[in-house]
């Protein structure tokens, strides 16, 4: 199986997850946890919180997909391993799927996503520190994105009764979902601060269309560009005066590109 293939495979799968995921108002159908005694306790509004449940909620129709295609399932073996699902072909083809979620800040932009780490497994493409299978060894690395809308006035310290279960208040609501390839969605800055994560469009209509930085440019120049992006204290530690470039104009330039 090609990538191509398995891409339009995995977006056909998560056409029309949104409706299996939220009632007809939109609202996601998980309420809460429940314990032994029957009461629910509301999820918190901590995004880390509701991507992990938006993951296990998922899996089953990750399952599913993988069935279907006869394709193997192989999970990260730790949290901060690489990538969060691998799949394999009957030729043995890898494929890898990170699964992001981010909240729209209005209509048109999420918060914002990061899309793996570009130092590390990234620049050791043959080694498995943090990842199931060396870098190179995939066909294709592919973000399955989910966005919502957050929801606000939730009460974190309130629980209620199963007879109570209409009356609680989803925490997020209106999914979307979309499937690309990571680099193009990718930007040319981290995702965050000082982390060594690759950061991506916020532009809803761009992440669902692949038209992020490097986008016209090809995925080799976004594995160079990010093979020797240097932050200001990597530059500092390998005794260089500052960054060979910090953005894609720097970059071109660097490289004496048109």
């Amino acid at each position: 199986m090609n990538k191509e293939t398995f891409i339009r495979l995995l977006r056909e799968a998560v056409n029309g997850l949104d409706k299996t995921i939220s009632t007809e108002n939109g609202d996601w159908v998980v309420k809460g946890f429940i314990d032994i005694y029957k009461n629910i306790y509301t999820i918190s509004s901590d995004t880390k919180v509701i991507s992990k449940i938006i993951e296990l909620y998922l899996f089953p129709k990750i399952l599913e997909f993988a069935t279907k295609n006869e394709l193997e399932i192989e999970l990260a073996k730790a949290q901060n391993h690489y990538p969060d699902i691998t799949f394999k072909d009957k030729e043995g083809n890898l494929f890898a799927v990170d699964l992001k979620s981010s909240y729209r800040k209005d209509a048109t932009h999420i918060n914002g996503m990061t899309l793996g780490a570009f130092t590390g497994y990234f620049r050791n493409r043959d080694k498995t520190k943090n990842i199931t299978h060396p870098y190179d060894d995939y066909k294709a690395h592919i973000v399955l994105g989910v966005i919502y809308d957050t929801v606000s006035g939730i009460d974190e310290r309130k629980s209620y009764t199963l007879e109570q279960l209409g009356e609680i208040v989803s925490t997020i609501k209106n999914f979307q979902f979309f499937v690309q390839e990571k680099w193009r969605i990718a930007i040319d800055r981290p995702g965050s601060g000082n982390t060594k994560n690759i950061g991506s469009v916020s532009n809803i209509e761009d992440l669902i269309n692949g038209n992020g930085k490097f986008a016209d440019l090809g995925e080799d120049i976004f594995n160079d560009y990010w093979m020797y992006y240097l932050t200001t204290d990597m530059a500092k530690k390998a005794e260089l005066p500052k960054p060979y470039y910090s953005n894609l104009e720097e970059y071109k330039q660097f490289k004496h590109m048109d």
